[in-house]
């Protein structure tokens, strides 16, 4: 393989990345009308943040202290989570409301439909080959602990087999950082 092969080759890959997320970004605000950023924090907390304080959830979604409380000032607005004590004096949790909730499950459909999407054009042979390809390109991008902006803030893992052993991120970083 040349440089301009693989140069093209990474290329058509960053294409394909920016259009899965301008179109998962924008069904995912449509099913709840809110920013990218609400959305996600809602998947998150959904899926796999339970009661997270408000660093945690900053530290998931890549935000910083100012702008995660603003986020969850909004989310509390709009009715869709709720502030409560954290492990500390110092700290605040934050929890899904019902209508959190069922924003969420939307949100995770809307994300779903999306990727399903893609990959009806592809044979189940061909979805089985690229399953396994993306595996191991995700193992690659596996970050250490404490790392801020999670690979899984809008995964649904149940879908991912996580608890099943079957997420590769989680498999990759097992193994690299311990359970």
């Amino acid at each position: 393989m040349t440089d301009a092969d693989l140069a093209h080759q990474a290329n058509v890959l960053g294409a394909l990345a920016l259009v899965v997320e301008d179109r998962t970004m924008d069904a995912i605000g449509g099913a709840t009308g809110q920013s990218g950023t609400s959305a996600t924090a809602l998947s998150a907390l959904h899926h796999f943040l339970d009661r997270p304080t408000l660093d945690l959830l900053r530290q998931v979604l890549g935000l910083t202290p100012s702008g995660a409380v603003r986020l969850v000032d909004r989310l509390t607005d709009a009715g869709y989570v709720t502030r409560g004590p954290g492990g500390d004096r110092r700290s605040r949790s934050v929890k899904l409301t019902r209508k959190g909730r069922r924003a969420a499950r939307e949100i995770s459909e809307a994300r779903a439909e999306i990727l399903r999407g893609a990959l009806e054009r592809l044979t189940p042979a061909e979805q089985a080959t690229l399953a396994r390809l993306i595996g191991k390109l995700l193992a690659g991008f596996v970050r250490g602990p404490g790392a801020v902006r999670w690979s899984c803030r809008l995964c649904d893992t149940h879908a991912c087999g996580r608890d099943a052993g079957r997420c590769p991120m989680a498999n990759a970083a097992r193994e690299r950082y311990g359970s």
